[in-house]
């Protein structure tokens, strides 16, 4: 895969950039660890009263890595993204997992087509094609939100592929 040059030379025909869904807030946050607190307060006087104090630890523990993994999902999601990029010589995609990962395919975007596969009772599956060549777009999206950029795409695309010269040396 090539490498994205300077993207003000090329010119920008069209852009979309998705991300997961923000979960919890801050503030959602601070009642997770409040309720699950709480939650681990019950068992943790019952088991005190009958003796078993030890158990103590392993409710902090199970407490400790339940919210550990929740903040860990929360920074992951807020790094996620996916671009589409059109510009003048191509359709480019480029996602980023959240850790660290990324990934791109570039296709020739007089050839790429797009297509939306709907499925009974499962969210629609958008595509883009072109030679061989076929990368999934909007993983992040709703099926509303996908129709959407499916339908914008498909007017950039057509816009692309049919350019408007507005001479004024040609007007009579």
């Amino acid at each position: 895969m090539s490498g994205v040059g300077p993207i003000g030379r090329e010119g920008v025909l069209f852009e979309a950039v998705s991300s997961p869904p923000g979960g919890l807030s801050a503030r959602g946050m601070r009642w997770l660890c409040g309720l699950a607190l709480a939650a681990a307060a019950v068992p943790a006087l019952v088991f005190t009263l009958m003796g078993a104090w030890p158990v103590l630890g392993f409710l902090g523990v199970e407490v400790l890595l339940v919210l550990g993994l929740v903040a860990t999902h929360r920074r992951w999601s807020r790094a996620a993204s996916e671009t589409v990029l059109l510009t003048e010589g191509r359709l480019l995609v480029r996602r980023a997992d959240g850790r660290g990962g990324q990934e791109e395919a570039e296709l020739e975007p007089y050839w790429a087509r797009v297509e939306l596969e709907e499925r009974a009772g499962a969210v629609p599956v958008l595509t883009a094609s072109a030679r061989g060549r076929r990368v999934e777009l909007g993983r992040f999206l709703s099926a509303e939100e996908k129709r959407e950029l499916a339908a914008a795409l498909l007017a950039a695309l057509r816009r692309y592929r049919s350019p408007r010269f507005d001479n004024p040396q040609l007007r009579e």
